[in-house]
């Protein structure tokens, strides 16, 4: 909820700063190629502090639901480390082969600054962490509806880079299966454990 409130306060300033304030914010904290290259801590860091479409986005909603139910089931720590690692793998798994065909020629130079920002990748990758934790007969029908809504983006070519970047955050959140349904140890929070839904 503290990172809920976060996104609110962001999401407030896009709101109501001004346009030319908002889009150089959003600029700063792009996760494109040119500033993964230089600073990519503090983009990385920064690019998770804003919410597409704003608060009231589908992406919000599910990042309040879908966090909070993870965070119930296996900790404040594990549900930090699925977000970020879906946040941080799908971002590199979309920008570097960017860059790489940058440096190839196939791609123009302007590439290298394509505004890319929010916290999709890190809900992504969430939701495909909670669907683990689900009893079979409602984590495959929930898998299939997330996957195939993003399918459906990605079909319909509008941003194929980041539909692509969704569909990795996913795969992201299920391999962390695993490591979720094992008891405390790595990224615990040295707490019981809720039982599964």
């Amino acid at each position: 909820f503290w990172y809920a409130l976060v996104l609110v306060l962001t999401s407030l300033v896009t709101e109501y700063a001004p346009a030319a304030v908002v889009d150089a914010l959003y600029r700063s904290s792009s996760t494109d190629v040119a500033h993964l290259v230089r600073d990519p801590v503090r983009v990385l860091a920064g690019s998770a502090l804003w919410i597409a479409g704003g608060v009231v986005s589908a992406y919000s909603l599910c990042f309040l639901l879908v966090l909070t139910a993870l965070e119930l089931r296996t900790g404040a720590r594990r549900t930090a480390g699925v977000f970020l690692l879906g946040h941080v793998v799908a971002t590199l798994a979309t920008e570097v082969p960017v860059g790489l065909a940058v440096l190839a020629g196939r791609l123009p130079a302007g590439s290298l600054h394509r505004l890319d920002y929010g916290i999709s990748f890190g809900v992504a990758a969430s939701v495909g962490a909670l669907c683990g934790l689900l009893r079979p007969w409602l984590r495959w029908p929930a898998l299939t509806v997330f996957a195939g809504m993003l399918l459906d983006d990605l079909a319909s070519f509008t941003d194929p880079m980041t539909s692509c970047g969704h569909l990795i955050a996913l795969a992201v959140g299920v391999g962390c299966w695993p490591v979720l349904r094992r008891g405390p140890g790595l990224w615990s929070d040295d707490r019981q454990q809720p039982p599964v839904a």
